[in-house]
């Protein structure tokens, strides 16, 4: 069920909402949390309704969103609720703030959200210079960001060091999961030498290949070489030196890759790329602080970037011929 409220006020978003609860309980009280999702008012806020509707079936959430429209226009807000089938498991409002209302994102919210439950906030897109500082992060318990979505995805990382503070995360570290995962469980089998060096390679404006670069640096305590890789996607390979023999993982295509170890027949393990559901419904499971995360991203200045080996490029044309 849609409902559009057009020119209306967030007092009356509210009073919509407990005339649908007390009507036939279509506004369900379960609700673990409060998901903000902060984004312009474009053909982005129905990918991150989607996302987010997949996501609240793991995680029950009133959903706010709020897109900011034109600057120029007259003040307004146009308000839309949708339960039932059109909002997954939670409930969804959406506020289309116009003219000066447009900067006022965090009053239109505050009426809304749920008593005594967290909130998260969401930029799937642009992200202010410091989320904690935002006026809605600053209502947040934890803070989602995507450096992958930025127009300058490996900038928006650096500005996560500087503007960090606990509860923020962002969507490129969350699609490392499955790699750093792989990653540890190949070191947990014989022989277990201890690892000297480290090459990462990935698209150059790939943010979770500069993120899985300083995650190694800074927990391995080695240098990591950052490589640039010409076309993708995203992470192409992860090779770990030991003086037993390297832990190599390569993945050309951006689905599955090959796990080579000594000792150890070739295994190719999957490793698709995260879809941003994924990462958000991940995300919403933990509201404390993220040390690796913070740790992470001290680590960006200790990788030392690179131009592409000659051996990468064999290894791609011989896949490329198989």
């Amino acid at each position: 069920m849609i409902i559009d409220l057009p020119s209306t006020t967030t007092s009356q978003v509210n009073k919509k909402l407990v005339e649908l609860r007390e009507s036939g309980g279509a506004v369900a009280l379960g609700r673990v949390l409060t998901l903000v999702i902060v984004t312009g008012d474009g053909t982005e806020v129905e990918k991150a309704i989607q996302a987010a509707n997949d996501a609240s079936r793991e995680h029950p959430c009133r959903v706010i969103v709020v897109a900011s429209g034109a600057r120029q226009a007259a003040p307004r807000l146009d308000a839309q609720i949708r339960v039932g089938g059109d909002a997954g498991a939670s409930e969804v409002i959406v506020l289309r703030l116009y003219g000066p209302l447009a900067d006022e994102g965090a009053g239109s919210v505050v009426p809304l959200l749920l008593p005594d439950a967290p909130v998260v906030a969401w930029w799937p897109t642009d992200a202010p210079e410091s989320p904690a500082k935002d006026p809605i992060g600053a209502l947040s318990h934890r803070r989602i960001t995507d450096a992958a979505a930025d127009g300058d995805p490996i900038a928006s990382l650096q500005k996560r060091v500087e503007s960090y503070a606990d509860g923020d995360t962002d969507l490129a570290w969350t699609r490392l999961t499955s790699w750093r995962a792989v990653l540890a469980a190949a070191l947990d089998l014989p022989p277990h030498d201890a690892v000297t060096a480290a090459t990462v390679t990935g698209a150059a404006d790939s943010p979770s290949t500069d993120l899985l670069a300083a995650w190694l640096a800074s927990y391995l305590g080695i240098p990591v070489r950052r490589v640039e890789h010409p076309r993708g996607p995203g992470i192409v390979s992860a090779v770990l030196e030991r003086p037993s023999g390297n832990v190599e993982i390569v993945r050309p295509d951006g689905k599955v890759g090959t796990l080579t170890q000594p000792g150890q027949p070739d295994r190719r393990v999957s490793l698709h790329r995260r879809e941003v559901r994924d990462c958000l419904t991940e995300e919403l499971r933990r509201l404390d602080p993220d040390e690796i995360y913070e740790a992470t991203l001290q680590g960006l200045d200790k990788i030392v970037r690179g131009e592409e080996e000659p051996a990468a490029e064999a290894a791609e044309s011989a896949e490329a011929g198989s």
